[in-house]
C-alpha cells in the first residue's frame, strides 16, 4: 500500500492536543499553567482551559458571563496565526518518531496507524512513544485509533483505540451533537444540522447511522451525506479520490529570499491562487495539499495539510501562510531565509465535490476577480481592499465589519446575539452614507414625530426630499432602537430613536422604498430597497 493511500485505506492514528488555541494562547503570553485561559471569538468564548472550565467557563459564553464565573481568567483574542506557529514544535516533534504526518488543523494530527504498529511492535506501543514525543515538545496529546479518519479522531477525544471493524459499535452511543463538534470534519452547517436532528429525536449517532443513504440525501443536503458516512464510520469521501498530475504543482522562486512572515504569506497567496487557477481548468478541487519550501541554507521543508471539504484559495493561502509562520519563527533554531515555495495537490477530487453556495461559486470568474484585488493590494497595501463581515447590530451599517481581503474575517460584534431594537429583514439594498434629512408629513402638512410610547403622532402620508415631494403608498414601523437606554435619564432632550420603512410615489416615476431613521427629531434617510 502506498504512503499516499495509507491514511485513508489502513488504520488511522490522531493525536488530538486539547484546548489547543488556549494552550498557545497561554504559552505566547506567558501565562501559568493554572490559571483559566479563555480564547474570544465574536465576544464569546471559543475555546477554554480545563481549569477555566472546573470554574464554570464554557464555550458559547459570552464574555462578561465568564468573567463571572472565573474572576482570575486570562482573556486572548483568537489568532490561528499563533495556533500554527506554536504548533509546528508539535508536528515536527511527532514527525521525528513516525513520518507520514497530515495536520487537519492546529492541535489535531493523523497519520497511517500500520507503519507505527510495525516499527513499535504494536498500536499501543506507538501511542504511548508518541504522547511522549508530545510531551518532550512542551505539550499534552491524547491518541487514537480506528478504521477511518473521523472515527480515529473522535476516539482520541476519549483517548481510545478501537478495535478494527468496532468503528460503528463506537459512535453509535455518541450525542449527535458529537458531528458538529470538530471544525476540521464539520461543513459550515453541520451545527444546524445536528439541532435538526435532535428535533427529530435523533439523538444519538447510531441512530442517525440508521437511516438510509437516499433518505439523508434526499431530505438534507451534502453535508448531512458527509455525516452520515461519518456516523456509518465510513470513509468521509468514497474510494475515488485521484492521483494528481505532476503539472498541478506550482512553485515560486523567491528572489530576493523571504525571510519575513508578511513577505513570504504573500508570495503563498499568489501562489495559492495560480494552483486554484490550474485546479479549475483541469475541473478538480484539493483535499490534500503539500506546503514545499526549499530554504538558503540548502534544507527542504514540507508538511501536509488535509481538509475534510474542498480546499478553496482563501483556505489554500491560510494554511501556506500558518506553516511558514510557523518556519519563520522557530524558537529553537535560527530560521533560514526561503529561496523556493511550492505548493503540491496530494489529493484531487471532481471540482463538483466542492458544494457551491447558493448565490455562486468558486469558479473562473471568482478566481479573476481574487487575483485582480490581490494585484490591488499588492500596489495600494493590504488595508486598500475589504470585505464585509455580518456583524451584530441594531441597524443595516452596523451589521458589517469591513476586514482587509484575506485577513481572518472576525466581526466586530456578535451576530447571534439578541439586538432589542434589530431592523426586520430584508436589509436595504443601499445604504445612504451621509443620511440627508428629509421630512416627514401627516395628510394635513404636519410634521410626524415619534412619541415617547415609540408610536407615530399621526399616519405619514408625504416624505419631502429638499426641494421635491412625494406621497407614500405604504409605510411600516416604526420600530424603536434599544440603544443606549441607560443613558437616556441624563439626556432628556434627544427624544427616541426609531426607523421606519416608508414607500414613496410620484407621477411617471417607479415606487421606491426608504429606510428612515428618526432621532433627536429629525428624520432622515438610512437606506434604499432595491
Amino acid at each position: 500500500m502506498s504512503g499516499e493511500a495509507g491514511v485513508q485505506a489502513g488504520r488511522v492514528l490522531a493525536v488530538w492536543c486539547q484546548d489547543w488555541p488556549a494552550v498557545a494562547a497561554a504559552a505566547a503570553a506567558g501565562v501559568p499553567a493554572a490559571r483559566p485561559v479563555a480564547v474570544l471569538a465574536g465576544g464569546r468564548v471559543s475555546a477554554c482551559s480545563a481549569t477555566a472550565r472546573a470554574q464554570g467557563v464554557r464555550r458559547g459564553a459570552r464574555r462578561r458571563e465568564a468573567q463571572v464565573c472565573c474572576p482570575d481568567l486570562y482573556l486572548a483574542r483568537e489568532d490561528r496565526d499563533r495556533d500554527a506557529r506554536l504548533f509546528d514544535p508539535v508536528v515536527a516533534a511527532v514527525e521525528a518518531t513516525v513520518p507520514g504526518v497530515e495536520v487537519l488543523r492546529p492541535g489535531l494530527l493523523v497519520l497511517a496507524a500500520r507503519g507505527a504498529a510495525r516499527f513499535f511492535g504494536s498500536e499501543e506501543a506507538a501511542a504511548e512513544r508518541i504522547v511522549d514525543a508530545v510531551a518532550a515538545a512542551g505539550a499534552e496529546a491524547q491518541i487514537g485509533v480506528a478504521d477511518e479518519l473521523s472515527t480515529a479522531v473522535f476516539a482520541a477525544r476519549r483517548g481510545v483505540l478501537v478495535p478494527p471493524g468496532a468503528g460503528a459499535q463506537f459512535l453509535a452511543p455518541l450525542p449527535v451533537g458529537e458531528l458538529a463538534v470538530e471544525p476540521s470534519l464539520a461543513g459550515p452547517g453541520r451545527t444546524e444540522l445536528v439541532d435538526l436532528l435532535h428535533r427529530l429525536g435523533l439523538r444519538r449517532v447510531g441512530d442517525f447511522a440508521a437511516l438510509r443513504p437516499a433518505e439523508v440525501a434526499s431530505r438534507f443536503g451534502a453535508d448531512a451525506v458527509l455525516a452520515h458516512r461519518c456516523a456509518r464510520a465510513l470513509p468521509e469521501r468514497p474510494p475515488s479520490a485521484r492521483t494528481p498530475p505532476p503539472e498541478l504543482a506550482v512553485a515560486h522562486r523567491c528572489d530576493p529570499p523571504l525571510d519575513r512572515v508578511d513577505a513570504a504569506a504573500f508570495a503563498g497567496r499568489l501562489l495559492a491562487t495560480e494552483l486554484h487557477a490550474g485546479l479549475a481548468a483541469a475541473a478538480l478541487a484539493c483535499t490534500r495539499l503539500e506546503v514545499v519550501a526549499e530554504t538558503e541554507a540548502g534544507e527542504q521543508l514540507s508538511r501536509i495539510w488535509r481538509c475534510a471539504r474542498p480546499l478553496t484559495p482563501a483556505d489554500t493561502a491560510d494554511r501556506v501562510r500558518w506553516q511558514l509562520d510557523g518556519w519563520l519563527t522557530r524558537a529553537d533554531r535560527r530560521p533560514a531565509p526561503v529561496t523556493v515555495l511550492r505548493l503540491v495537490p496530494v489529493e484531487v477530487v471532481r471540482a463538483g465535490a466542492l458544494q457551491l453556495g447558493l448565490w455562486g461559486g468558486t469558479g473562473e470568474d471568482d478566481e479573476r476577480a481574487r487575483r485582480a484585488l490581490v494585484r490591488v493590494q499588492g500596489l495600494l497595501g493590504g488595508e486598500a481592499v475589504r470585505i464585509g463581515v455580518l456583524s451584530g447590530g441594531r441597524g443595516p451599517g452596523e451589521r458589517v465589519t469591513l476586514v482587509a481581503l484575506g485577513d481572518e474575517q472576525v466581526p466586530e460584534t456578535d451576530p447571534a446575539q439578541p439586538w432589542p431594537g434589530r431592523l426586520p429583514e430584508p436589509a436595504p439594498s443601499v445604504l445612504l452614507a451621509d443620511r440627508p434629512e428629509v421630512r416627514l408629513l401627516d395628510a394635513a402638512g404636519s410634521p410626524v414625530e415619534v412619541t415617547e410610547r415609540g408610536l407615530f403622532s399621526a399616519d405619514p402620508a408625504r416624505l419631502c426630499w429638499g426641494t421635491r415631494g412625494w406621497r407614500l403608498t405604504g409605510w411600516a414601523g416604526p420600530w424603536a432602537v434599544d440603544d443606549h437606554w441607560w443613558g437616556e435619564r441624563d439626556r432628556p432632550d434627544t427624544g427616541p430613536v426609531a426607523r421606519a420603512q416608508v414607500g414613496i410615489s410620484a407621477p411617471g416615476e417607479d415606487e421606491r422604498v426608504l429606510l428612515l431613521i428618526c432621532r433627536e427629531g429629525v428624520w432622515r434617510a438610512e437606506g434604499v430597497y432595491g
